[in-house]
């Protein structure tokens, strides 16, 4: 993320699979769980059983193309807790010109989030994960992040710094987005190593009640930039498999930043702030247009139930 910061390789698609940007795996094992409510009558117990809800998550991360080397300085987890976690964080590349690596903040924060999942403390709030994470982070940096955590009942929580973003759809359409927090065009909230900066009492915190069958879509800017809500639908039916799914967003969103035509979502916003086209472009009467390189990182995860 090419952006300021504040003061006073490869590819990889994969289903549960641990790397340095994953941490752990759904287990399929305990989503199979059921939870027995008895409910009482005049003469007897008649047992109901209650669906336990989960992710199915699926995920691609492509570095920006200067980058493959080092893959990039976004960061994501997944965990199987409760009904699952997901989150995925966003380094500010700014930092590479005093020297600092932008990776290892969002990484070791990341990490650090995937520590406390469990804690007592944080009894699954994701912003009070997002405190810890951030409190127990050593690293001089800064990144965007968002979390999401589901409730084995079908509620998600999601706590959300910057413009890392999530989308929920249901029978073909969105009917959840985050919204991204940001201080000027390009210059989105983070989490940061500095006394200036946001904290967790800055996120933006929603609540979303899931049922079978509905599709998260949870990615770095690098995939909202460059992708438009009309084009993540059609191309996320194509797949029944997630690992699919994320891939192909992922590679549309690729696409999509190095084409300099393409009338992307960054260049519309960009126009809509007053930025104008390059002064070659103006004299040919050329309009700002083009997509924007960066990492893309993308989860996309299915509700299912047992």
């Amino acid at each position: 993320m090419a952006i300021p910061i504040l003061r006073a390789a490869m590819i990889s698609h994969f289903q549960f699979q641990p790397l340095i940007h994953s941490i752990s795996a759904i287990d399929e094992t305990a989503k199979r769980r059921k939870r027995v409510v008895f409910s009482s009558s005049s003469s007897e117990l008649n047992p109901v059983i209650r669906s336990e809800m989960s992710f199915c998550v699926g995920t691609c991360l492509i570095p920006h193309p200067k980058k493959v080397n080092t893959g990039g300085e976004d960061a994501f987890f997944v965990s199987n807790y409760n009904g699952g976690v997901i989150a995925v964080a966003d380094g500010v590349s700014g930092w590479a010109e005093e020297d600092v690596d932008p990776s290892l903040f969002p990484r070791e924060l990341l990490a650090n989030a995937s520590n406390f999942v469990g804690d007592e403390e944080v009894n699954y709030d994701p912003r009070i994960l997002l405190r810890k994470a951030h409190a127990a982070t050593s690293s001089t940096g800064s990144a965007t992040v968002i979390i999401a955590m589901l409730e084995k009942n079908g509620t998600l929580k999601i706590a959300n710094v910057g413009d890392c973003g999530l989308k929920v759809i249901r029978n073909g359409h969105v009917i959840f987005s985050t919204s991204p927090q940001e201080h000027y065009f390009d210059c989105p909230f983070q989490l940061s190593s500095e006394r200036v900066g946001q904290t967790y009492l800055d996120a933006a915190v929603s609540n979303v009640e899931l049922i079978e069958g509905d599709t998260i879509v949870m990615g770095s800017d690098g995939l909202f930039d460059n992708v438009f809500d009309h084009e993540i639908i059609p191309t996320i039916v194509r797949y029944k498999d997630v690992a699919e799914a994320a891939k192909a967003l992922a590679n549309l969103a690729s696409s999509h930043a190095m084409d300099s035509n393409f009338d992307s979502p960054y260049s519309l916003e960009a126009r809509s702030r007053g930025f104008e086209p390059p002064l070659w472009k103006k004299i040919l009467g050329m309009k700002l247009t083009g997509g924007k390189l960066d990492d893309i990182t993308v989860l996309v995860g299915q509700v299912v139930s047992s």
